[in-house]
């Protein structure tokens, strides 16, 4: 089964797709959909929809992991936020994938086995999961930790599989 991760922010998305064959999950693609600082909100929305439909186009994932809605202070941010998250999430729709959504609690949980766990650790257990020969850049690691996460909350009794958005 192959996964797609996604990342959401308006100046820089990441994506990452895993690919699970029986126990073996290996990243198949991860990358930062960046935008300049002072492009408008238009062209930021486009370069996360153009980037996520090409990464569909060419991995065909079978279903799209993403971040959960977490609590903004700032309102601004939060809007912001979730024009990003809409412009991804209706590319996935218009293709006909299922998007789950993850809290990130439950994503580090998922990935390093405590939902406390900082950034570099799950940085440093998505190494030795997908065989990686680097750290990867927090976007990345974050898509890739979403796509791991899917692929480990998936179940065969239907009450505890993940429920699509």
């Amino acid at each position: 089964m192959r996964v797609l991760g996604i990342d959401t922010s308006l100046r820089s998305t990441g994506v990452g797709i895993v690919e699970r064959d029986g126990a073996r999950m290996v990243s198949l693609a991860h990358e930062t959909l960046k935008v300049g600082r002072s492009a408008p909100h238009s062209e930021c929305l486009q370069v996360i929809h153009a980037g996520v439909e090409g990464v569909i186009g060419r991995f065909a994932p079978e279903a799209v992991s993403i971040e959960g809605v977490f609590h903004c202070r700032n309102v601004r941010t939060a809007v912001i936020l979730g024009q990003a998250r809409g412009a991804a999430i209706a590319v996935c729709a218009i293709a006909g994938i299922p998007v789950f959504e993850y809290s990130p609690r439950k994503v580090k949980q998922a990935v390093c086995g405590s939902g406390a766990a900082h950034k570099e650790q799950v940085g440093r257990m998505l190494m030795k999961l997908l065989m990686l020969g680097e750290l990867l850049p927090d976007d990345e690691s974050d898509a890739l930790a979403l796509a791991v996460c899917h692929l480990n909350s998936l179940s065969s009794i239907r009450e505890l599989a993940p429920k699509p958005l």
